[in-house]
């Protein structure tokens, strides 16, 4: 699969160098989704536990390592992913309230539906 917006997670890894273990956690959930092809979304759930569908079974947040990094991916029908939006734990409960209709009308107001 094609994961279009990637720079996003290397910028993520850069400002995080010093973080082992998140690296190795970014690394691999870019490994899993390059290299995946998940025919449903339950593949992807069941395969990454971490992944939490948050709009319509296209658009997923992933939990990885402790840092609670938020990455927010659309799966398109292509089988293309797009990174949507990335940030630290505290940012996803700033930007979302770890509220589902918030992010519905963030996705609606940046264009993504």
């Amino acid at each position: 699969m094609k994961l279009v917006n990637k720079h996003k997670l290397l910028k993520l890894k850069r400002k995080n160098q010093g973080n082992v273990k998140l690296i190795k956690a970014i690394d691999k959930l870019i490994l899993d989704l390059e290299n995946t092809e998940w025919s449903n979304p339950h593949e992807l759930t069941d395969n990454r536990p971490d992944a939490d569908c948050v709009y319509g079974g296209e658009f997923y947040f992933f939990n990885i390592n402790v840092h609670r990094t938020m990455i927010l991916i659309e799966f398109e029908e292509d089988g293309e992913m797009t990174v949507v939006w990335v940030g630290s734990h505290k940012d996803y409960e700033h930007t979302f309230k770890n509220n589902k209709n918030v992010i519905k009308k963030w996705l609606t107001d940046n264009d993504w539906i």
